[in-house]
Parts: C-alpha cells; sequence; structure tokens
C-alpha cells in the first residue's frame, strides 16, 4: 500500500504512510526502472506526527521524541524529488535543557528492476548483478542492463556514519543537527536540458487561471486539480506532455493526453501544441505485429524500461489502440477552434491525411465501422476500456474481436468532419464535401446500426458477427460529445443515462447495475471513471442540456471534495450516493490526469452554458 507520491518530470518515488520506501511495490524509480527499493527511516524513541507533500515533489515530515508530557527532541524531515534524484534532509533539535543521546539508522537497498516487473505485469526475467562501492561518505550502485546501457545511483550523506548507515549523538540542550542525503540517479535515457522545456513553477501555472471565478467551497478542489496536471507533465523534445498518472503511469499515453488536453483549453494550448507535435512525431509508419504498429495510427503509450527496450515486452512505442487515430484529428480541429491559427492544420497535413487513410483501411468491409482486431502481443480491448473483460453481451459471455466499440464511432465522426473543415481551409472544395457527405453518410449508418430501441441506448458494440452488444453502459455519453447521435434519440438517451441503473450520484457507472457482468468494483463493468462522465457532460452541452451539466459538475466537484486530498482518483467503486463516502478502488492512481482535467473541463462547460 502507497500512501506518499512524489514527482518531479519522469522521476517519481513511492512512499508509505510514514514517508518511508520499503515494501512491495515502494521504491525510486525513473524511466520505467526502480533505482532504489528501499529508502527508510529508523527514528528510534520519536514518533511521527505530520506528513505533508508540497507543490508535489517535496514531502515534509515532523517527528517528536515526547518525554512525559513535553518534547525532548523534535525532528524535522524535508525530502526534496528533482528529475535527476533527491536531498532528504533530517534535522534534529534538542528543545530539552540537558544533554541528550539518539542514534538514526538508514536503511538502503538498490534494485534497477523495469516496472512491468515490479508490478507483476511481466514474470521475473533474469537475475541483475551490480557493482557496488562504499566510501566514507558515499556509496555508489552501477548496473549495465541487458542492452548495454549503464545505470547508476550515487548515495553521498553530509555526515559521516557512526556504523554502517547509522549515526549516533550526543545533542548539547537548545542544539540543532544536521544530516543531508544526496541520492543522485544516472540515467542514459536522460535529455539534453537545451532540448526540453521547463516544467512551469506553481506559481507560473496558476497565473494561466486568473480569471475563473469560484466558490469558496470549490477553490480547493480547483487548486489541486491545477496542481495535478502540473506535476503531470514530463519533458519531451515537442515540449511539455502530461502524463497519464502517478503512480504507474508516468510515460506519454496518447489517448490519455488527447483527452486531457481537450480539456485544458484555452488555458495550456501550448501544452495542446506539445502533445499533437509529439504524436505527430511518433506516428506509425510501418507494418509491426508485435506493437501493432502501422502506417499513419497514433500510438498509445511509450516505455523506457529495459523489457520493453529489449522487446521483451511490446511497450516502447505500442500502437494498441483503435481511438487515438481520430481522436488527435478532433483535437487538431479543436486547437484550431480555440487558438484562431490553422498553421498546425496546414503543417501537419500529411499528418491527419495518413491518419484518415488508416481510418478507412480498419472499417469494417460490411458495416463500414471503425473495427480492431488485437494482434494478441498487448492489449486485448483496444477502445478506452482496455481491460480483458468490459466488451460483453447481455448473457455476460464476452464478444470477440473484430469489435466495432459505439464511442470509437463518434470519434470517427468527429474525425471524418473535422477533414472536411481542414479541405475547405484549404480551399479543396471538392474533398471538403466529399468527407461533409461520408460523415453524414456514415452517422446514418452508426445510428441505424446501434440504437436499441427497447433499451433506449446504443449498444456498446458490435462483434465479429456484427451482433449488438445490448447492455446499458457509459459508451452512449460519450456519442452524445462527438455529435453522431441522431437528435430524435437524444433526450431518450439522456434519461437513459440518468437512470438509476447507469448514474450512481458520483457519476456514471461504466456498466449498468442489472447487467450480469456488473461489479461495483470493477475496473470497467460498473465503477465510476470522472473523465467518462465529463465527456458526457461535454455531450449534454453540445446537445443543450445545460441544466444537466450543472448536476454532473456537483458531483464531480463534491466527489473530489469528499477525499483527503481533494482530488479526483482514476476511477470509484459505483455503489449509488448516499450519506456515506464514495467506495474507493484501491489501485487507482492518482492523481490522474484527464481525471484532474475533468474539473477544469467542467467549469469551461458551465461557463459556456
Amino acid at each position: 500500500m502507497f500512501n506518499n507520491v512524489l514527482k518531479s518530470n519522469e522521476a517519481f518515488m513511492v512512499l508509505d504512510a510514514r514517508g518511508q520506501a520499503r515494501h512491495e511495490e515502494h521504491g525510486l524509480y525513473l524511466h520505467d526502472t526502480r533505482f532504489l527499493r528501499q529508502f527508510s527511516w529508523n527514528f528510534p524513541r520519536f514518533q511521527l506526527l505530520t506528513t505533508e507533500v508540497q507543490d508535489s515533489a517535496e514531502l515534509v515530515q515532523q517527528w517528536s521524541w515526547i518525554d512525559g508530557p513535553s518534547q525532548s527532541m523534535g525532528l524535522k524531515r524535508t525530502l526534496s524529488l528533482k528529475p535527476d534524484g533527491f536531498t532528504d534532509r533530517v534535522l534534529i533539535e534538542n528543545t530539552s535543557l540537558v544533554e541528550e543521546e539518539f542514534s538514526i539508522e538508514l536503511e538502503l537497498k538498490e534494485d534497477f528492476q523495469d516496472l512491468f516487473e515490479v508490478r507483476d505485469w511481466q514474470q521475473k526475467s533474469y537475475p541483475r548483478t551490480y557493482k557496488t562501492t562504499y566510501g566514507d561518505i558515499e556509496q555508489r550502485y552501477e548496473y549495465e542492463s541487458a542492452d548495454g546501457l549503464p545505470f547508476g545511483v550515487h548515495v553521498q550523506f553530509s555526515e559521516r556514519p557512526s556504523n554502517p548507515n547509522q549515526w549516533h549523538m550526543r545533542l548539547a540542550p537548545k542544539s540543532r543537527w544536521v544530516l543531508e542525503v544526496q541520492v543522485q540517479l544516472h540515467s542514459p535515457l536522460n535529455l539534453k536540458s537545451e532540448e526540453t522545456t521547463p516544467v512551469p513553477t506553481p506559481q507560473e501555472w496558476q497565473r494561466r487561471f486568473r480569471d475563473v471565478n469560484l466558490s469558496v467551497e470549490d477553490e480547493a478542489v480547483w487548486q489541486q486539480a491545477l496542481e495535478d496536471i502540473r506535476a503531470l507533465l514530463i519533458q519531451t523534445p515537442q515540449g511539455l506532455y502530461p502524463a497519464a498518472g502517478t503512480p504507474w503511469f508516468v510515460a506519454p499515453f496518447g489517448r490519455d493526453a488527447l483527452w486531457t488536453a481537450h480539456m485544458i483549453m484555452p488555458w495550456a494550448s501550448d501544452i495542446v501544441e506539445s502533445v499533437l507535435r509529439y504524436l505527430a512525431v511518433n506516428q506509425g509508419q510501418v507494418e509491426d505485429e508485435m506493437n501493432e504498429e502501422a502506417p499513419g495510427k497514433v500510438l498509445h503509450e511509450v516505455r523506457k524500461g529495459e523489457l520493453s527496450r529489449t522487446e521483451k515486452v511490446p511497450f516502447l512505442k505500442y500502437y494498441g489502440t483503435v481511438d487515438a487515430t481520430p481522436l488527435f484529428i478532433a483535437l487538431l480541429e479543436d486547437f484550431w477552434e480555440t487558438t484562431q491559427s490553422s498553421a498546425l492544420v496546414r503543417e501537419l497535413q500529411p499528418n491527419w491525411e495518413s491518419m484518415l487513410t488508416w481510418i478507412q483501411r480498419y472499417q469494417h468491409p460490411d458495416t463500414g465501422m471503425l473495427v480492431f482486431t488485437p494482434s494478441g502481443s498487448g492489449l486485448a480491448v483496444q477502445s478506452w476500456k482496455d481491460s480483458a473483460d468490459p466488451m460483453c453481451h447481455a448473457n455476460g459471455e464476452l464478444a470477440h474481436p473484430p469489435l466495432a466499440v459505439s464511442e470509437v464511432q463518434g470519434y470517427a465522426y468527429r474525425a471524418f468532419k473535422a477533414a472536411s473543415r481542414f479541405y475547405t481551409l484549404l480551399e479543396n472544395s471538392e474533398e471538403a464535401d466529399r468527407w461533409n457527405h461520408y460523415a453524414e453518410d456514415f452517422k446514418r449508418r452508426f445510428n441505424e446500426l446501434f440504437w436499441n430501441e427497447a433499451l433506449q441506448t446504443f449498444a456498446m458494440a458490435l462483434d465479429f458477427h456484427d451482433q449488438p452488444l445490448e447492455v446499458l453502459s457509459s459508451d452512449p455519453g460519450q456519442l452524445l460529445w462527438s455529435g453522431i447521435v441522431e437528435n430524435r434519440y437524444a433526450e431518450s438517451l439522456v434519461n437513459t443515462l440518468f437512470s438509476s441503473e447507469l448514474w450512481s450520484g458520483w457519476g456514471l457507472r461504466t456498466l449498468g447495475t442489472r447487467e450480469v457482468r456488473y461489479n461495483p468494483l470493477s475496473y470497467h463493468n460498473g465503477s465510476v471513471w470522472p473523465h467518462d462522465t465529463a465527456i458526457f457532460a461535454g455531450g449534454l452541452s453540445r446537445y443543450g442540456f445545460h441544466e444537466q451539466v450543472k448536476v454532473v459538475r456537483e458531483a464531480l466537484f463534491s466527489l473530489a471534495k469528499t477525499q483527503a486530498d481533494r482530488r479526483l482518483p482514476e476511477l470509484i467503486g459505483g455503489y449509488p450516493r448516499g450519506r456515506d463516502l464514495p467506495t474507493p478502488y484501491p489501485a487507482a492512481c492518482r492523481p490522474q490526469a484527464w481525471s484532474a482535467a475533468s474539473l477544469l473541463y467542467l467549469q469551461r462547460l458551465l461557463t459556456r452554458a
């Protein structure tokens, strides 16, 4: 269990409630590699009074040695994480009137294990050998990976220990003693400083949002969301890019970043441009079954760990997503509308044209819907509900690919409509008309194939027999966002989505409560995802249901207020809202970029309404 997570660029630390890394998944990570698996203090006789994470990268603790009714000694610990290591400062003060004696001890263990092995996403592949060097006030751990890259940790103490990693001291009354531990990480994967854009300070980032008017009750939630988005930014050669979430998704993801970027406009259009440029540069070029790359396709994720670099897992550049490609085109259109500049549309014309070619290539020959068939190397489900079991029929049977997932068709429709506008901009009226007609025909066929009159909703997907998955799910909320829903169905669909089966009071359940596979604490079969609910609000706004947008905003802001850290988690359980607190999903990431961005998006929607 981890309770404190620090992050600075691509480095992050996973710590327990006492600020120590000592068990299971705890440790210091960089580039999908755990450099240290243990960094834990033993402070005998001291008890922990307070722990606070400041600006996402600094842990501040106050410890106290109480003797009778009063403190004999106080200890303040400040751990400051940097992109390439950290400083841990321990200040001990004798507040008594007599000399005091104390001892403290630090336990350190190196690791250099791939994150996929740490989390048991991949079996342990091979033993690691390290070179360890000890000095009076320093320790060095060096490791050469299977692909020949050198990694290292350098630990330096400001005071020489009495015994290995132990300090025994006598402290005069009213005096202080300070120990600083400097930990420096060495990775050949670091970018050069001149190749990157610095992450803004909290103060610089906050200045972007000065024009937002909020109630006093909402202000703390809003400030936490802003800090979460800022903290999740990582440096790339194309600019700052929002990582998906901490602790396990501190990496560039396609779908997550595209949604996050959509939600943080207009306040951070520079980040949106960086996302578009990064994904354009890393667009698929060749056919590769292992990482599911194809010409024109937009990637799903990028990993830097040893298993990825040596192709033991397919995630060095992994393209197993069906929706990032049309979402890229939709975001590019949003960027153009927001900035009132068409330069990027013109510059990236070869990219979005090859994306359109990819979409058409993977449309089903009979239905015309955009489908995916996984290669088997990575993800089995390649829409946003990408766990193993969300695509099911009413009897609970899992659907088999190729799958045409409903909201993906909405994204494709948005992409086709955007293409028409792009060609209008480029003064190619013939192509503009062709794509507009193509989009409207696609919309008509989708509504015919997916609408379920009995359930008053759209099917979650079509399976390999083109049979609809006739279950109540949250997916049609995203259809409203895309605009693919014919107006005659909109009101009925909204009523269904706000029914007691799907609306928990905290947000939309991913699967209805009466469905066979419903489980309120599953990943995608009945849980509530804030970003999914916020996208639904975007659809409500598009179709003119402005009062319902307020209902969604109240739900998600209230959900954040119930959390001790005032942030929206990745997901929560699907239990109905009542007097009890929302049920946490134990493994949820926090912060998660698109969850934090959801609050900004909802505020923008409310302002627009």
